[in-house]
């Protein structure tokens, strides 16, 4: 494995923590989905560092960053962009949308609407945009980091699961406890913010390490306890849609991150169950009945993982 990885990933941790308090768990979630390449939807109430987080990540990494306000007036030609007649050239000009950018924060992305949310389905999914006909490659590396808040309803859009299936993982970042929130009042009085931070890796550094992440094995017993979780979740009682091939697909490529992220070159069962809940639990759509008994996809899941045998890797 190259020495680029731990110490990059090293610095990146270490530089992000200088103006995000939260748990080292959501860090290296992020920075796994960055490493394979996908996008993270961040679901929590406001004020707990969401905004932070990703730019204090883009700053790190020295990546051209935007910010998209989702509100119900937003198009999704502000999203990808447009084409505008020049009268005094005669010429037709592109003026490219937020999304054409390394790093995308698309902020309370639930407060817009279908049509504009699925703007971002092609740069997603496809790392392009068309705009009047016209593809568009995005820059590399590419990451949409999402927020969305779950306790507001009024003049919200959920997202489709088709939506939802996009985003490699879902992660709430949850209160701080007493001795984080009194760093965050100290660091506040201090004036630390992502604005403050000096750039710790590069793209070139990036695009290194997720050739790194390509020879990160799997073999095949972690393959069959992937596939079994995901068939586990397609016959249990309480799901009427359980996870997809591309579910599966995204618990190994996490996986192999997290290894590539731990110092490995191979995935061990824990980091499938580690990564399990973020990656599948916004992928499970539940029965109607388990929804009335207050159940959630987590809980679900978890009863899945504790029912399966784990396999024993040498």
């Amino acid at each position: 494995m190259s020495k680029i990885v731990p110490r990059a990933m090293g610095l990146l941790k270490e530089n992000i923590q200088k103006v995000f308090v939260g748990s080292e768990e959501t860090v290296d979630l992020v920075l796994t989905a960055l490493v394979c390449g996908g996008h993270v939807l961040i679901e929590d109430v406001p004020g707990l560092g969401k905004t932070t987080l990703v730019s204090s990540l883009a700053k790190s990494l020295g990546c051209s960053f935007a910010r998209i306000q989702f509100t119900p007036d937003v198009t999704p030609s502000d999203v990808t962009g447009y084409t505008m007649f020049n009268p005094a050239t005669g010429e037709r000009i592109v003026r490219m949308g937020s999304v054409m950018h390394q790093i995308v924060l698309a902020d309370e992305i639930n407060r817009t609407g279908p049509k504009t949310q699925s703007s971002l389905l092609e740069a997603m999914q496809e790392k392009q945009v068309t705009i009047d006909g016209e593809t568009f490659p995005l820059p590399a590396p590419f990451m949409v980091l999402a927020t969305q808040n779950p306790a507001e309803l009024t003049g919200t859009f959920p997202l489709p699961e088709a939506q939802l299936d996009r985003f490699l993982m879902r992660i709430s970042l949850g209160y701080p406890d007493r001795v984080q929130e009194r760093e965050i009042l100290a660091r506040g009085m201090r004036g630390e913010q992502p604005e403050t931070l000096r750039q710790v890796a590069g793209t070139e550094e990036l695009l290194e390490i997720q050739k790194e992440f390509e020879k990160v094995r799997c073999e095949k017993p972690v393959l069959d306890y992937i596939i079994a979780i995901a068939e586990a979740s397609r016959r249990h009682e309480q799901v009427a849609l359980g996870v997809s091939p591309r579910g599966s697909l995204a618990l190994m490529n996490a996986a192999r991150a997290y290894a590539l992220l731990m110092g490995r070159d191979f995935v061990q069962p824990d980091d499938v169950q580690r990564l399990a809940e973020p990656v599948l639990a916004h992928r499970l759509i539940l029965k109607n009945q388990a929804v009335f008994k207050q159940q959630t996809p987590v809980q679900v899941l978890r009863s899945i993982l504790q029912e399966l045998k784990v396999p024993a890797v040498s």
